[in-house]
Order: structure tokens, then sequence, then C-alpha cells
């Protein structure tokens, strides 16, 4: 399993990268595993505020539905719009190619708050 150092990860399979006040979020490679082949993406919407905890968007796999929650509260500024016509990206680079949004943060304390590596790790491994 995949579980880069320099991330922030959510105990909902999300994972962040903050540049500045800018984080990037997707789904680590343990949730794209658990998902199976991802068919299709519901993109949340630019401009939108959210509330860390809460759903943004969807992602359909060959196997389920899932929720995308958001990781740390702000305003939506990018999606990855890639992602309406390639949703296997979120498979083949998660990490990468397969971000889902970016926010901006609303308190950079708050992305402190999620887990490292080493605990992301602590946490799917049981």
């Amino acid at each position: 399993m995949n579980i880069p150092d320099g991330f922030k990860y959510s105990k909902d399979h999300e994972w962040v990268l903050l540049k500045g006040s800018i984080a990037r979020v997707g789904i680590t490679d343990y949730a794209q595993d658990a998902l199976g082949d991802v068919v299709y993406v519901q993109l949340p919407t630019v401009g939108n505020k959210v509330a860390a905890g809460s759903s943004c968007s969807e992602v359909e796999s060959t196997k389920s539905v899932s929720d995308i929650y958001v990781p740390v509260s702000g305003i939506i500024v990018a999606v990855n719009e890639v992602l309406t016509s390639s949703p296997n990206l979120i498979n083949s680079d998660p990490y990468g190619d397969g971000w889902i949004m970016e926010i901006e943060v609303e308190d950079i304390a708050n992305v402190a708050e999620l887990l490292d590596s080493s605990a992301y790790k602590q946490l799917i491994e049981g």
C-alpha cells in the first residue's frame, strides 16, 4: 500500500497536500483499492464553502458508490475536471493526477490535526 510521506490523511481515507493555504485533496491508495475500478466521479462545486467531515462529492466504482468527505474546512477553489472523462486516474495515480479538489483552507492549524503517514498506516493496519 502506497502511503507517501509529506501528505496528511483523514480517518475517512482522504489525503491532503498543503501548498500555502491551498489543500489539494484526493482519496488514498487504500481507498481506491477498496473501491475497485472507478467509473464515475461527481465533482464538488467550485466556490462552495465546505465544513470538515461533510460529504462534498461521490466516487462510483464497479463495486459501490462512496462519499468523499472534506478533510478541512474552507472554500473549494478548483476541481480536477479531467476526472469527468478519465475517472480511472483515481486508481492509477491517486496521489498525483487523480486528485479531486483544491480547498482554500479556513484555518491552517486544522491540517496539523490530520494523521501523518505513520499514523494513517497504523489506522489501516488496525
